[in-house]
């Protein structure tokens, strides 16, 4: 790529811009699976209190909501601070007039940590039933 493709592309405001949609995007995602996570730690506890109130024995225990809970608001957190730390080092990168190549890390742990969570309830829900 020419220097002055290069130039006309890092001094482009345009790309600086898209650059924040996408980490906010990453954030989005993040806070989602923080309060999805929360909903589904609680879930059990609602389930606990639903039961006591209906006289209804349970059969088993809902301890593990909490923990798949726990994993999707760890998960929510790591895809915070990871997608800050993509932001930042994309922004340094166009201030030094470099254009950063494409990586698919972030895309990747994400996706890797949600099939571990699934896999997770899975097994859970096949044990469970």
């Amino acid at each position: 790529m020419s220097e002055s493709i290069k130039s006309a592309l890092t001094d482009d405001p345009r790309v600086a811009l898209a650059a924040e949609r996408t980490f906010l995007a990453w954030i989005r995602t993040g806070l989602a699976l923080m309060g999805f996570g929360f909903v589904v730690a609680r879930f059990g506890l609602f389930l606990r209190e639903w039961a006591a109130v209906q006289k209804i024995q349970q059969p088993f225990s809902h301890g593990f909501s909490l923990w798949l809970g726990i994993g999707f608001v760890v998960l929510g957190v790591f895809l915070n601070v990871a997608a800050l730390i993509r932001y930042r080092r994309y922004l340094n990168a166009l201030a030094a007039g470099v254009i950063p190549s494409p990586s698919a890390g972030l895309e990747t742990a994400v996706a890797l940590g949600l099939t571990a969570i699934g896999v997770a309830t899975i097994v859970a829900l096949l044990v469970l039933a």
